[in-house]
């Protein structure tokens, strides 16, 4: 009982910091610096969705960076070419996103360990060479370009604190999700499947059911990105964009939800500043990657969390 209420409280406290950080920015930075913020919340929301099944069900998935861009080209055409509803076009990429989330938790769920992971980089692969060759469509290699967004939000802060509001609702029904029975029963999974099989649970039902709804997440992510970005291309969906989100949920903490804003606020801010002094931030990258699995290889997060318990 004792572990629960630290549990909550931590998880609270993560939510006020969330909320106090990001609300006060906009106060306080210029509005280059609030759209790296924004950035920032967006790709926190895929590196949760991608911790949800890394650090909870023991999968690895490197597909969720196309169910983000599936999204974003979605609402991207929705606006740009049939002239509709931002709105409207939010709605259609989220519910194509975990659509086709669906497709690939039907393939995925045969597999575990790296054959899941081999398994996710090659549909994301595919949904990459439909956008990269069917020009008619997507745009090819010069991509679409958005119409920017609703009067409602049409404002950088605007749309920063609806980002933020969005960001955080997410935030919590993800981690309502993984502390449910169902979340639960995950964890379970990921620590002996075979286990949980012979006590009665349809793992690949789990499975499913917790890759689809990931996929909302992600989509969620995309279409707040197409807001953001108001462009899409094929690098959009590329692998490099599920390599990152893993890489922001590696770093911050798998298994530790908001470890997500601290990961994915060291990648951004990395690529953002230290590229405006040498074309090798790339390189600082890896270097600030392989340190962290060295000394931190809990993540940031994690680290800090265990040295509290042992303090």
């Amino acid at each position: 009982m004792g572990s629960t209420v630290a549990a909550i409280q931590r998880s609270a406290l993560g939510f006020v910091l969330v909320l106090v950080i990001f609300g006060a920015l906009p106060l306080v930075v210029s509005s280059y610096q609030m759209s790296i913020a924004n950035e920032i919340l967006i790709f926190a929301l895929l590196a949760m969705s991608i911790d949800v099944l890394a650090g909870y069900a023991g999968r690895t998935s490197l597909g969720h960076g196309a169910l983000f861009g599936i999204s974003t080209y979605v609402v991207i055409y929705w606006t740009s070419v049939y002239g509709g509803s931002a709105w409207v076009g939010c709605l259609l990429g989220v519910a194509v996103a975990t659509l086709v989330a669906a497709v690939f938790a039907a393939f995925a769920v045969r597999v575990s360990g790296v054959y899941f992971l081999l398994l996710t980089l090659a549909l994301g692969m595919i949904v990459w060479g439909v956008c990269l060759r069917w020009t008619s469509i997507t745009g090819g290699e010069n991509g679409i370009r958005g119409v920017g967004r609703p009067d409602l939000i049409a404002s950088p802060t605007a749309f920063y604190y609806a980002t933020l509001a969005i960001v955080l609702l997410m935030t919590f029904l993800i981690w309502r999700f993984v502390r449910s029975p169902f979340g639960l029963t995950l964890r379970g999974i990921r620590d002996s499947e075979s286990r949980m099989r012979s006590l009665g649970y349809g793992t690949s039902v789990h499975m499913f059911v917790a890759f689809t709804i990931t996929g909302f997440f992600a989509g969620v992510a995309g279409a707040l990105y197409a807001l953001f970005n108001n462009f899409v291309s094929p690098s959009t969906v590329q692998l490099s964009q599920s390599v990152e989100g893993l890489l922001m949920a590696i770093i911050g903490g798998i298994g530790t939800l908001f470890g997500s804003f601290i990961g994915a606020a060291a990648i951004i801010m990395l690529e953002n500043f230290v590229s405006a002094y040498t074309a090798r931030w790339q390189m600082v990258l890896g270097v600030m990657f392989i340190v962290t699995m060295i000394f931190a290889p809990q993540g940031i997060l994690g680290t800090l969390r265990m040295l509290i318990r042992k303090r």
